[in-house]
């Protein structure tokens, strides 16, 4: 079982997304697709006078906000890449966590204050995906899920990490932008938790590239038994910063 978590960063690119869809359409493994959409919700939240607010990369998520994430991450982005996908080829259906309760979610508790409407991940339908899977289907799921108060934003990394884990997934890729975690421009092609903790500190990791970090040492941590972060060209090619358990 392969789950692949792609950014609204790169479906955003038209060129991007078509790669990726011809990629995903000749794997010989049906994969899990699990997607972003940050850049066009701050797009629309900026649009109807909203600020957008993250803390340690992770988007603060007030009622207002929700209500856009879920139209862009549900809507516009979801049919962008199952519409992508058919067109390469692939057989795919475009799914958000809410849909027959497939990831549900308690409100995340964070440090560094309060997140709103954001969810951390409790459990995950695995056998519903599963099934879907062996049709040789492909599941694009948006982060939206289900709280025991309703719908809640999740963040695509932590989601993909714990579809990865109850899967007992083979790898789980993060495809974004950049072909690893770099450091002075070149790629670290691999790190425990311990060496990413240090680089965090050191800021040599920030932004949005620190629950990607984050996400991919769970999953490992967590039973699956690969996770990489990786561009386009990396997810063809095996290439990018893969991490293991210290």
């Amino acid at each position: 079982m392969l789950v692949l978590k792609v950014g609204g960063n790169e479906i955003d690119d038209a060129n991007f997304l078509t790669g990726f869809a011809d990629a995903v359409a000749q794997m010989s493994e049906t994969p899990v697709i699990v997607h972003g959409g940050g850049k066009e919700i701050a797009e629309l939240q900026l649009k109807y006078g909203l600020t957008p607010r993250f803390v340690e990369g992770l988007r603060v998520t007030d009622e207002p906000s929700l209500a856009i994430a879920e139209m862009v991450l549900s809507g516009r982005v979801n049919k962008r890449i199952v519409a992508a996908l058919i067109a390469a080829g692939a057989d795919a259906i475009g799914l958000s966590g809410v849909d027959r309760a497939l990831v549900r979610v308690e409100k995340m508790q964070h440090p560094s204050g309060d997140l709103g409407r954001v969810g951390k991940v409790v459990s995950v339908r695995g056998d519903v995906l599963q099934e879907m899977v062996a049709q040789k289907v492909v599941p694009v799921l948006s982060p939206i899920s289900l709280g025991a108060e309703g719908v809640y934003n999740v963040n695509a990394d932590s989601v993909a990490c714990a579809l990865a884990v109850a899967l007992n997934a083979d790898a789980v890729v993060f495809v974004t932008n950049v072909a690893g975690v770099m450091q002075d421009d070149r790629v670290i092609p691999s790190l425990t938790a311990r060496e990413a903790a240090a680089l965090i500190k050191a800021q040599v990791i920030k932004g949005g590239m620190i629950p990607k970090v984050r996400a991919a040492l769970d999953a490992v941590a967590g039973g699956a038994r690969a996770a990489r972060i990786t561009n386009l060209e990396g997810l063809t090619n095996g290439s990018g910063t893969e991490f293991k358990n210290d």
